[in-house]
């Protein structure tokens, strides 16, 4: 899920007494280098985006693909994705002529392991990041791969699967010589940074109290100093590139972060919920005694999961609960989560980056709790965010203040995983069903046109250089944006 167009920039001097990377501005990562949310979901300017999305209006070409959620990667001439064929359970990386959509190669990933996924989900979650001469994906069956854009196998990282039944979905992305990766799940949450040569591993960071979350990381210049931002289990983190420090955080979001955040004007941009996150629906546990008391049939003084009554919320959510996986929970494991569902907050926020340690109050601009997004990324533009829930919910504030500004409902209903995206005064926001709704932007803002695909939709659309891309599952469409 993600798009863009990318400018040349930075400069990165080797420290010669401590031999590290300065990283004192996000450094270049390949010409014209698009990865998920690199672009904030933000349309390059002087592009003309199109309103009707039909099987010639605007379509330059069509590629058949596997199945695979990910969001296309560009980089130069050439498409990135990963790809996932279910009745093989083939995982594989894939290369496209960006011209034709013709495939230039393809590289079958020899996992082993296939990792558990989200009903909805796939294996092939993650999406490619492309520095200009190398292509790293990430598969949580297997681990890290860097190709040259040739197709040649450089190197590879193994890891995973992880402990998580939903599978991995973070995606890699690049900040000076390194690829970073956050996995967040169960057990051992981790953040870490491969040289991107070699793929050795400079430094790696435990999140120990983070639980599962997909959020992908985002580089950013906080006030010269090159960030990398993390948005996990109740809290937002902020690393120093250079070592996997922890610079300073934000405590007060959902137990579950699917979304990623986009930096404006310096300003942090956030919109995340998960169910029993909000006041008046919040999910509860009683003391572990109690707990015992109610549920602890055999006296073990443990809960089993055979314990537990059929729809009891702890009984649905005891995979990610029972941490050593013995189907039964012992008091460490239930505190620690009693404390992930009181503390949750979901919410959308305005926040302003810290400097170090935790952040002080005032640095929450703002925060708004309704028609929050659970998977989909929200996008500022033109002094406004727009969020879309499932339901297809359009909300709408005002980014300087968080005012309320608009609701209303989009033409496609259903679920939507998608991210939105805007540019050339519109704003786009896809449905898993495959409905497009585009939106005239604006503090007012009303539906400019719909066009339906009919084909399912998870990924991100990619907007670079004259070029939009949207992935279906099956195939992956480019539209003409000159």
């Amino acid at each position: 899920m993600h798009r863009g167009n990318l400018q040349r920039v930075i400069r990165g001097c080797m420290l010669a007494a401590i031999a590290v990377l300065n990283f004192t501005s996000v450094l270049p990562a390949g010409d014209n280098a698009v990865w998920f949310r690199k672009d904030q979901g933000l349309a390059p300017e002087g592009m003309s985006l199109p309103t009707e999305f039909g099987e010639t209006e605007h379509r330059l070409w069509r590629a058949e693909l596997p199945g695979g959620i990910s969001t296309p990667c560009v980089c130069g001439d050439s498409i990135f994705v990963t790809t996932f064929t279910a009745d093989t359970k083939e995982l594989a990386v894939v290369a496209l002529d960006r011209a034709t959509g013709n495939v230039r190669w393809k590289h079958v990933v020899p996992t082993q392991t296939l990792e558990a996924f989200h009903a909805v989900g796939s294996p092939a979650s993650s999406s490619p990041a492309c520095n200009g001469s190398q292509v790293f994906s990430f598969f949580g069956s297997y681990g890290m791969l860097c190709h040259d854009l040739q197709g040649t196998l450089l190197w590879e990282r193994r890891m995973g699967p992880f402990q998580d039944e939903f599978g991995a979905s973070s995606s890699p992305v690049l900040v000076g010589d390194f690829v970073i990766l956050n996995e967040d799940h169960d057990v051992d949450s981790f953040l870490i940074a491969l040289h991107q040569k070699t793929g050795e591993i400079s430094w790696r960071t435990p999140r120990e109290d983070a639980t599962r979350s997909y959020s992908t990381p985002v580089i950013f210049d906080n006030r010269g100093r090159t960030e990398i931002l993390v948005a996990g289990s109740l809290q937002l983190t902020a690393y120093d590139p250079t070592d996997g420090q922890k610079l300073w955080w934000f405590n007060g979001l959902s137990r579950i972060v699917d979304s990623t955040p986009v930096i404006v004007n310096g300003q942090i941009y956030l919109a995340t919920w998960t169910p029993g996150g909000d006041p008046d629906s919040r999910i509860q546990m009683e003391p572990f005694p109690m707990a015992l008391t109610t549920y602890d049939s055999n006296g073990d003084q443990e809960i089993g999961k055979d314990e537990l009554p059929a729809g009891n919320a702890i009984l649905e959510r005891f995979f990610r609960i029972d941490l050593n996986q013995n189907q039964r929970l012992d008091q460490a494991e239930w505190d620690r989560h009693s404390q992930v569902f009181a503390k949750a907050q979901n919410l959308a926020a305005a926040i302003q980056p810290g400097t170090r340690g935790p952040v002080a109050e005032e640095n929450l601009q703002w925060s708004y709790s309704r028609g929050l997004p659970t998977v989909p990324s929200s996008v500022v533009y033109d002094g406004v965010m727009y969020m879309v829930k499932d339901g297809g919910i359009i909300t709408s504030l005002d980014a300087d203040t968080g005012e309320f500004l608009k609701q209303g409902r989009a033409v496609g209903q259903g679920n939507y995983y998608a991210s939105v995206v805007a540019g050339d005064g519109k704003v786009y926001l896809i449905s898993e069903g495959g409905v497009v709704t585009i939106l005239q932007a604006g503090r007012a803002w009303s539906i400019l046109s719909s066009s339906d695909l009919k084909e399912r939709v998870m990924a991100t659309p990619v907007i670079s250089d004259g070029m939009m891309l949207i992935r279906t599952d099956s195939a992956l469409y480019a539209y003409d944006c000159r």
